[in-house]
């Protein structure tokens, strides 16, 4: 018997991966001779770094870029084990949660840490990257992580303009003679799950601007300088983002990823089952489990189990999902694929207690989830 166990990390808990062990092992208490694949799952957000490391046997990497503030920070990027496919998470150089909640500022906050990022993994010889955009500090529009790939962004007296939202305002030309020449030959494939624009009552300020510290006054102005700088961009690459989905993702990021690397914006889970060949492993399954920290309302929309499980049911194979939690609306996720969801918490606990004791948690339930198998027919194809 073959069963796939693919879970996305249990946030703030276990990762992808020690989720996948922990129920492999709870499995094995009651099928020992079961054929168990492992595949560390995410959906283009957090976690994604290590899932595809873990999934292809990379490595990570350790940088020191510019964070948000102009700060210098740590951040990761990972190497799959072809060498040339980098994973970058841009929450890593240029996150929300880098920024503290009293001084944030979207007119100053700079993705110029994320190119740096870039850079590095076009330096180590990438030349195929995959960037998880969300979790941003920034309504820059990607200014700063072009710049930091070679790009000028100049005013009328051909200095360079102030980083952050704020100064595209002094925005008068793009010079991107020294974009780092091996652009031209990277593969560059971005997580993206929303499809604001670039500007608008729909767009990257208005939508995104509040959360990151942006008042009324200042998502106008915010505003009113990504459609300035949407103009010059249509100037000089002779292309408008300004209505394309996708383009106002992380303050923007989504346009500026499209403009200067040529990117292609995909949903996050999309990318992940091609990275590990998610569909040619799952063939032959007899039982896939998956799961994730909370299965609720959003899990349907595109998360981690319910891709897994679209995969699955294209084989008609069982999936049963298990959960940190099961929260308000999960029943929805029936519908998608899922035909079983179990919570790991077996008495009434403390979510400290929840997460601290995950593992034995995942394991006993996996271990329930099979013995309830065990009676039935599934087990018997």
């Amino acid at each position: 018997m073959k069963i796939v166990v693919a879970p996305d990390s249990f946030k703030g808990s276990v990762t992808a991966l020690e989720a996948a062990k922990a129920i492999e092992q709870g499995l094995y208490r009651v099928f020992p001779e079961a054929n168990i694949e492992k595949i560390p799952m995410a959906d283009g957000g957090e976690g994604t770094v290590q899932s595809l490391v873990d999934a292809t046997g990379g490595l990570i990497r350790t940088e020191h870029v510019l964070g948000p503030l102009g700060n210098e920070v740590e951040a990761e990027f990972g190497i799959l084990s072809d060498g040339v496919t980098a994973v970058i998470e841009m929450a890593s150089a240029s996150g929300l949660t880098l920024v503290p909640t009293d001084i944030r500022n979207p007119l100053k906050t700079t993705t110029f840490g994320t190119g740096q990022l870039i850079h590095a993994a076009l330096e180590f010889g990438c030349r195929r990257l995959i960037i998880g955009i969300g979790g941003s500090a920034t309504n820059d529009g990607g200014t700063g992580m072009a710049e930091a790939l070679g790009v000028k962004f100049l005013k009328g007296d051909r200095t360079s303009i102030e980083r952050g939202g704020g100064g595209l305002a002094e925005l008068e030309s793009i010079d991107i003679t020294d974009l780092h020449p091996a652009i031209l030959d990277t593969e560059t494939i971005v997580a993206c799950d929303v499809n604001n624009p670039l500007t608008g009552p729909d767009g990257a300020s208005h939508v995104y601007g509040p959360q990151k510290g942006a008042n009324p006054e200042m998502v106008k102005t915010l505003d009113a300088n990504l459609v300035h700088y949407d103009a010059i961009l249509t100037r000089t690459l002779g292309n408008s983002f300004n209505n394309t989905p996708g383009a106002g993702a992380a303050g923007g990021l989504g346009a500026g990823l499209m403009a200067f690397l040529k990117a292609e914006l995909k949903l996050g889970i999309d990318i992940m089952i091609d990275a590990v060949n998610l569909r040619e492993r799952m063939k032959g399954a007899t039982l896939v489990f998956t799961g994730e920290g909370q299965l609720d309302f959003q899990t349907a929309f595109g998360k981690t189990p319910v891709g897994v499980a679209k995969v699955a049911k294209s084989y008609d194979i069982p999936v049963i999902a298990i959960a940190g939690s099961i929260g308000e609306g999960a029943k929805n996720v029936y519908a998608e694929g899922i035909d079983a969801m179990l919570g790991i918490a077996q008495t009434p606990m403390s979510l400290e207690d929840a997460v601290s004791d995950a593992v034995p948690l995942i394991a006993d339930t996996a271990e329930q989830a099979a013995r309830l198998l065990s009676i039935g027919n599934w087990t018997s194809k």
